[in-house]
């Protein structure tokens, strides 16, 4: 048993500070991971619920992973839901195209006013190739890890994160050609 794991099962007997250490452990991880399959703006709140979730079933946690694994599992779930639950709500609200043309004009500007270079490559890829990046190369998960966070094959893991990175790479190729013209335009 590992120093997380041992923090867990002292928490899920009752020790508050061992409750607020294995959050502030794991914390950095988990919004990370919300962040990046949210969005910056909701990803305090998908932390919360996941550490919510997490403490009502720290109990049942058997080590059959590490805890962060399966804590990154959870908050996964949280973002899914999230997802679904927000996908539920814009069809409820849409009631023609242009209301769908107003949604779709808004999420382009969330996207514009970030300002992070990172974060806009990051959110084009597709969903399933950013959980992978982001799960293996800015978490740090082992492909293993990864695949158990993701819930499906090692070998899916890798070819999705060989895809995102193809995908990364074709992005800042067109942005550094339109820097480069826009440079040659004002020489």
């Amino acid at each position: 048993m590992d120093d997380l794991a041992r923090i867990a099962a002292d928490a899920a007997d009752g020790d508050p500070l061992a409750a607020a250490t294995l959050v502030r452990e794991t914390q950095s991880d988990v919004w990370r991971l919300c962040a990046a399959l949210g969005d910056r703006d909701s990803a305090d709140d998908l932390t919360q619920e996941t550490y919510l979730r997490a403490f009502a079933a720290l109990h049942r946690f058997e080590g059959r992973s590490s805890l962060r694994t399966w804590l990154l599992a959870i908050a996964r779930r949280v973002c899914a839901d999230a997802v679904r639950s927000r996908r539920r709500r814009r069809l409820t609200l849409v009631r023609d195209t242009a209301d769908l043309e107003l949604l779709a004009s808004d999420a382009t500007a969330d996207a514009v006013g970030e300002g992070a270079a990172v974060t806009d490559l990051l959110a084009r890829l597709d969903a399933d190739r950013r959980e992978a990046f982001v799960l293996t190369q800015l978490l740090g998960l082992s492909y293993a890890e990864a695949a158990e966070v993701a819930d499906c094959p090692v070998g899916t893991i890798r070819s999705r994160v060989a895809r995102a990175r193809a995908d990364l790479v074709t992005s800042l190729s067109g942005v550094s050609e339109g820097a480069d013209r826009r440079d040659a335009a004002h020489s």
